[in-house]
Parts: structure tokens; C-alpha cells; sequence
């Protein structure tokens, strides 16, 4: 008995092991499909938001809303008062859907605007009905291509197409360019990037790990790993298709790029961001150091000042740009 109760005790330290790490790989797969920090506001609270952007201030010149769908997806579109030479697409970040990342259109007051939410995620947790899990990128960046060609069928060129990514948003847009660029069709406007996690798994780990090393920071890449497995059994994906560098491969992308690289980030490993960065034939990368989704915060008016010379250069101001043969253009 004395023997079997020190075998037991010997044993507790690797029962309370694989029991943490079997709980903590639960969890962060959990987290990967399904948000827990993400709540659908309520219908009221966005339609308010929306008709304050579209009343627009502080340099803001507003617009007017409409909506439609397209494949299954309720894409917003905001037309500015006057005719503009393009418009953003607005790609949400992890655990935000359309009304989180509208403001951002304030960022760019001489182009019209479009959103939607991934999947249809917020109206689905609105209704009560099954909402469909975050793909971390596969399915979400195949609705960024369907919106996109939507937008060409409907008279815009790509062009005039802009996107703008932060957080899982720069990953969706990043593999959507990809896709985009190889079907030999020509390239985007530009796109305006910031905090693109590496892939579901590089992601996972580096939940695990935490804004700082743990003790259990060691086992960061197993449980990383297994729970990238199940998050992409649980979403129905595979991990090794949310690897960014793996899925842009020897591509070298025509769609002019800025990149804000938040240089202590954690979630988003800055290495990872300058590999995706030398992809581009044309590219600005701004170098921040503080964590993404923090950029401009710490820019200010510096960062609203970079898009602006971004959207600038990739829409210049000139007849040519927004008149075509039969006049003044609008994505209206």
C-alpha cells in the first residue's frame, strides 16, 4: 500500500500536467472558432452608429447608406455626397464584425465605403440561430473575393478597389489578395494593413504564451499546435491554409501595399510581417513600436496622415482618375 501511494504521489505532477494541458488546448481551440471576448451588438445601437457616420464630421464629408445581397452576405455600402474615384473594403478584425470596424471609413473621407460581416456571424447570434465558426481566414477571405468580384460585376474596376485589414482582418485580406492577384486579373487599388497573425497555429501559441512568457511558456508549441488541429476540426479547415507565407508562396504581388508594423507585438510576430511586406513590388512599411490595433493610438495624426498619403497615391487627383469617357465616376 505504502509503494502504491508513492507511485501515486510520484505520478500527480504528470496527471496535473497533461490535465493543464489538455485544458488549456480546449480552450484556446475554443477560443480560435468562436470569440469569447465577441458580443453582436444590438440592431438599434449599429443603425445608430450608421446614421451618425453618415452625417459625417470633423472633416468627415459622410454619405448615404444602402445595402444588398450578395451570395448569402448583406454587404453595406456607403456613396459619398460627391463622385469618388474608389471605394474601401473594410475587413473586420477577430472577434468584431461590420459595426466594429465602420468607423474606420472616417479614414478615408474622399472614397466611398463597403463592409459586411464574415459569414453572417453577427445576424446569426442576433436570431438565435447556429453561428457559423471563425475559419481564421480560409472561409472568411473566399467572402472577401465573392464581395470583390460583386463590386467589379457592378461596374468597379479593380483599380478603384481598396482593402483595409486590421488583426484577422489584415490575415483575410492578405489571402484574399493572393487568390485575387492569381487569377491573373490585375491588381487592387492598394491594400492598408496592420497585425496579421502568421497563421492559426503561430496564433495559438502565442495565446498560450500570454502578453508574457509563463512558466508553462515551454509548452507553448505543442498546445499551440494540437489546438490549431482542433479549432480546424471544429471549423472544418486546415490549419496549414491560414499560413500566410505558405499561402502566398513565390508570389509577387502587383497591388501596392502599407504596412504598419507594430515592432512589440506578440499575437502578430513582426518577422513574419516583413516576409509578407517583401512580397510586394510596391510597399510602405511604418514601424510602430507598440502592439497592432494600437498604431494609431500612438501615431495620431501621423497614421490618418500615412492613409491619406497612401490613398492619394494609389487615387490621384485628376480627371483622368475620376472621369472616364462618359464622366464623373462613383461606385453609386
Amino acid at each position: 500500500m505504502r509503494r502504491a501511494a508513492w507511485i501515486g504521489l510520484g505520478l500527480a505532477p504528470l496527471v496535473g500536467l497533461v490535465g493543464f494541458v489538455g485544458w488549456k488546448t480546449r480552450s484556446v481551440a475554443r477560443e480560435l472558432v468562436d470569440p469569447p471576448f465577441y458580443r453582436a451588438q444590438p440592431l438599434a445601437r449599429v443603425e445608430g452608429t450608421y446614421r451618425e457616420l453618415a452625417k459625417g464630421q470633423d472633416g468627415d464629408p459622410g454619405g448615404t447608406w444602402s445595402s444588398e445581397e450578395v451570395e448569402g452576405l448583406q454587404l453595406w455600402r456607403l456613396a459619398r455626397p460627391t463622385p469618388s474615384p474608389g471605394v474601401v473594403l473594410l475587413l473586420h478584425g477577430f472577434g468584431d464584425d461590420r459595426w466594429g470596424t465602420s468607423p474606420a471609413l472616417k479614414w478615408f473621407p474622399r472614397l466611398d465605403a463597403a463592409i459586411f460581416t464574415y459569414r453572417r456571424r453577427d445576424d446569426a447570434m442576433r436570431h438565435g440561430g447556429p453561428v457559423p465558426p471563425v475559419t481564421f481566414g480560409v472561409v472568411e477571405s473566399r467572402d472577401v473575393i465573392r464581395v470583390v468580384h460583386h463590386l467589379e460585376a457592378s461596374g468597379l474596376s479593380r483599380r478603384r478597389i481598396l482593402l483595409l485589414g486590421r488583426s484577422l482582418g489584415a490575415s483575410v485580406g492578405l489571402l484574399a489578395l493572393a487568390d485575387l492577384e492569381r487569377e491573373g486579373k490585375g491588381p487592387l487599388a492598394g491594400i492598408i494593413w496592420e497585425g496579421a497573425p502568421a497563421s492559426s497555429r503561430s496564433f495559438a501559441e502565442r495565446l498560450v504564451r500570454g502578453p508574457e512568457d509563463r512558466w508553462w511558456h515551454v509548452l507553448a508549441p505543442p498546445i499551440g499546435a494540437m489546438a490549431a488541429f482542433a479549432a480546424g476540426r471544429m471549423g472544418g479547415y486546415a490549419p496549414e491554409e491560414t499560413d500566410l507565407v505558405r499561402r502566398i508562396g513565390d508570389l509577387r504581388l502587383a497591388t501596392p501595399s502599407l504596412c504598419f508594423l507594430a515592432t512589440q507585438d506578440r499575437l502578430a510576430p513582426p518577422a513574419v510581417q516583413r516576409i509578407v511586406a517583401a512580397h510586394f513590388r510596391e510597399g510602405r512599411m511604418i514601424e510602430v513600436p507598440t502592439w497592432h490595433l494600437h498604431c494609431s493610438d500612438v501615431l495620431g495624426a501621423a497614421y490618418t496622415g500615412a492613409i491619406g498619403n497612401a490613398v492619394d497615391t494609389w487615387f490621384p487627383k485628376t480627371t483622368d482618375m475620376e472621369k472616364g469617357p462618359e464622366g464623373p465616376q462613383s461606385m453609386r
